[in-house]
């Protein structure tokens, strides 16, 4: 037995000497957005309202084929001091499995960053293609978690963020762990906490705890919210968290502009938390330091 002990544990070493001598392709979390899908109908609501909560500005919608496949969806980038979103309103039926990513990360090298991503544990949901303005894949991390990567023919410029949101992950206990390790390896990020007995008030719920992990890495912040999946409604539903300096005053501005506060602000530890739900219904978490 001490034979095979010793190959599987040269083999696991010469595995991470391997991942570790990977470059870490992200470019900074400023170019990092949360894809947000909503009808035609409700794109500019939806826009209105979440500028008039963080600020920042929209590019010129265009409408475009963002996917491999034929469709067609208006297109624009929401820039914001916390945080950026990509807006679709798909004017044909969605292809599968576009809707079903949550992020998309900016690489350097968007072929590399695949290959990367497949050796550190995750799959290729979709294979880099051609975009208008450079190319994409999807990758599919363990527990079912859908990301993008892109890269820019065009290298942007964008100001660094004044907080960086986080991507906010729910798994269940048997792939949260084969998640995080896979995650952290491809982007040479590292575990900020790990609090297995985390309140199940952060959750909603009036008793029990959940396991919550904390993660950075270039590609910004992430939280992984370990669960049996007994969530009430949005929990769950949200796909971002963004911090801001002051709670009151951003729900205070999200109701004027349209947006319904769907948990109102309540003590989580270290933060105060409350989520919104923006017109067309996308449903994101705020937050700021006690």
């Amino acid at each position: 037995m001490r034979p095979n002990f010793l190959i599987a544990s040269l083999a696991l070493l010469a595995s991470s000497a391997s991942l570790a001598s990977t470059p870490d392709y992200a470019v900074g979390a400023q170019y990092d957005t949360t894809h947000v899908y909503v009808a035609p109908s409700d794109v500019d609501a939806f826009v209105r309202s979440f500028t008039a909560t963080f600020g920042g500005r929209s590019t010129p919608q265009v409408v475009v084929t963002v996917t491999p496949t034929s469709s067609s969806t208006s297109s624009q980038l929401v820039q914001t001091p916390v945080g950026s979103v990509s807006v679709f309103g798909f004017r044909t039926p969605v292809p599968y499995p576009f809707g079903l990513e949550r992020t998309g990360y900016l690489v350097t090298d968007v072929d590399a960053a695949v290959k990367a991503a497949n050796a550190a544990g995750a799959a290729t949901l979709v294979a880099p293609f051609d975009d208008p303005i450079g190319r994409d894949a999807i990758v599919a991390w363990p527990g079912g978690v859908n990301m993008q990567l892109y890269w820019h023919t065009k290298k942007p410029v964008y100001a660094a963020l004044e907080h960086v949101p986080e991507n906010r992950i729910y798994l269940p206990a048997e792939s949260a762990d084969a998640f995080v390790g896979a995650f952290v390896r491809f982007a040479h990020g590292k575990v900020v906490s790990d609090v297995r007995d985390a309140p199940g008030s952060e959750l909603g719920r009036k008793g029990g705890t959940y396991r919550r992990i904390r993660i950075a890495s270039g590609y910004g912040k992430a939280t992984v919210l370990v669960t049996d999946g007994h969530l009430d409604w949005p929990y769950g539903t949200e796909v971002t968290g963004y911090e801001v300096s002051d709670l009151d005053a951003t729900l205070a501005r999200a109701r004027a502009s349209g947006a319904k506060v769907v948990v109102d602000a309540h003590a989580e530890g270290d933060r105060r938390a409350a989520m919104l739900q923006f017109p067309g219904g996308h449903v994101a978490e705020v937050h700021s330091d006690k």
